[in-house]
């Protein structure tokens, strides 16, 4: 499990540690180093970077309470 609660944090796991290298890390990448110069939003990040996340296989925190409840 992995917490990201800066956007310097997310940038240095899309480019550093990310497990693949497809065109959603691309896009993501790209939209969190603009939202760091001020030239995107915040929001438009997040949301490539949650993208991102899914085509590399991971998944949110909330879903794997879920599917732990609904296993018991």
């Amino acid at each position: 499990m992995q917490k990201f609660n800066t956007i310097e944090q997310a940038q240095y796991w899309l480019s550093r540690k990310w497990p693949v290298s497809d065109i959603a890390r691309e896009r993501a990448l790209h939209h969190v180093d603009a939202a760091m110069l001020c030239m995107g939003s915040v929001g438009t990040a997040r949301r490539a970077f949650i993208a991102a996340a899914r085509t590399a296989g991971f998944i949110p925190e909330d879903l794997i309470a879920l599917s732990c409840r609904q296993a018991a």
